[in-house]
């Protein structure tokens, strides 16, 4: 669903990396000539090879990036949160979306058109420097995952994810089937991870979801290229 701007947009990008650098003025009239975009858990935001005609602003919720890869398994590029931007790299280079955007959960966004984007960029560089070192920082993120998914093994890559989602009290809320889409597995092997771990006594699963008893010995990963680890 799309609909005019609210004003919760200005706040949105005052908070932004990116766009919280452009001047007030120049906030305010991406606010009045963009929409807000509400999406459903699941509802598909755009597909690869879908025109870049447009960035979005995470006003509220999560964003997931995602493709699939030769053998059919979706392999999750990135998730993008509250004040984050997506799809920026088509609105740049004028090509089609390179991977599928889909809402991890009830998400709201912000739609700058290509034209209003590439406008405030000229007009206040700032912003661009800013864009530029927004997007370095993902590339840096996607090929440390890329390193992960080559390197650590299953359990590697689990423990990994856990470490880095553990909340208060070391609680992990995702489910064992956004687990194993998250880090490119079963859930069936997910499941059978956490289970040894449970016996080991490294971890309790419980229906919160998966609290870390003893995260130090899980912050050392397993590695595919048979190095040891400390929950092997």
């Amino acid at each position: 669903m799309t609909m005019r701007a609210a004003p919760e947009a200005e706040l949105g990008l005052a908070r932004s990396i990116v766009f919280g650098v452009l001047s007030e003025v120049r906030r305010q009239r991406l606010a009045a000539n963009g929409q807000v975009v509400t999406l459903l858990p699941g509802a598909l935001l755009c597909q690869k090879g879908d025109p870049g005609d447009a960035a979005y602003l995470v006003l509220e919720g999560e964003l997931e990036v995602r493709t699939v890869s030769r053998g059919g398994r979706l392999v999750r590029l990135a998730a993008l949160g509250r004040g984050e931007i997506a799809g920026e790299m088509a609105v740049l280079d004028g090509a089609e979306r390179s991977a599928d955007m889909v809402a991890a959960r009830s998400t709201r966004l912000l739609k700058v058109t290509r034209g209003a984007l590439v406008e405030a960029l000229i007009a206040e560089p700032l912003a661009a420097i800013a864009l530029i070192e927004a997007l370095t920082g993902r590339l840096r993120q996607t090929d440390q995952a890329l390193e992960a998914l080559h390197i650590l093994d299953l359990g590697g890559r689990l423990a990994s994810l856990l470490i880095s989602e553990a909340g208060t009290h070391g609680l992990v809320s995702l489910t064992q089937g956004e687990m194993a889409h998250r880090i490119g597995a079963s859930r069936e092997k997910v499941n059978r991870q956490l289970g040894r771990w449970r016996i080991e006594g490294l971890v309790s699963v419980t229906r919160a979801g998966v609290r870390l008893l003893a995260p130090e010995r899980l912050a050392a990963p397993s590695r595919s290229d048979g190095r040891p680890s400390t929950f092997r």
